[in-house]
């Protein structure tokens, strides 16, 4: 596994990077990813505006900037994602916004269909969902890893599904429209969730070591 991540951070980019990356792209009437379609291009185009709306307007809220202050270690934020992808165009300003803020979080962003490799040690319910962030230490070890959407999010795209089947067009419509209302609070909170649950596990682990060096 570490191999396979030590690789694809070697042909990582920052969130800025991935941004023009995306704009170049649609120049030339393309989106990122190894299928191309005009409906493909279409999302992309679409996600596009709405980064550039998130990037100017989206808020962090105190609690957040807060407990990210408390990371005291280097981590390395390394995103799996593809500009098609609607759910990634309304968490990665988020993202980038939280590790902008924290002196020790470094985003990182690689594509998907370049990452297959990485991509299939995190699958999603055995799918290649994106966006799918994968935190590690400055040794590149996993601490933990979310994705693709917020917890509320994914209950209501596993509700629709148990119910209807399938995603239709009508639901993925309304999803952005939830995130839109929700605003990158729920994204907020299952991230302070997160740091909270490997924090623990931090300590755990040195208490762990302590407790080792002491009887042996």
């Amino acid at each position: 596994m570490k191999k396979i991540i030590e690789k694809s951070l070697k042909t990582a980019i920052s969130y800025s990077g991935y941004r023009s990356l995306v704009k170049n792209l649609l120049i030339k009437g393309k989106s990122t990813g190894t299928e191309q379609s005009e409906d493909l291009t279409n999302y992309s185009m679409l996600n596009d505006r709405r980064m550039k709306r998130l990037d100017k307007t989206i808020k962090i809220s105190e609690e957040t900037i807060q407990e990210f202050q408390k990371v005291k270690r280097p981590q390395t934020w390394l995103v799996l994602t593809e500009g098609w992808c609607g759910d990634a165009a309304q968490s990665l300003p988020i993202l980038n916004k939280i590790a902008s803020d924290t002196a020790n979080i470094d985003l990182k962003i690689v594509l998907r269909d370049e990452n297959l490799d990485l991509m299939d040690l995190f699958l999603t319910n055995g799918g290649r969902s994106i966006p799918k962030l994968i935190v590690l230490d400055k040794d590149n070890n996993v601490l933990d890893f979310w994705g693709p959407r917020p917890t509320i999010a994914t209950k209501m795209v596993t509700d629709y599904k148990e119910k209807n089947g399938i995603l239709d067009p009508q639901f993925k419509q309304d999803l952005q429209v939830w995130y839109n209302k929700d605003k990158g609070k729920s994204v907020q909170k299952d991230f302070i969730n997160l740091f909270a649950k490997f924090s623990v596990q931090f300590i755990k682990n040195r208490k762990l070591i302590f407790c080792l060096r002491f009887f042996f």
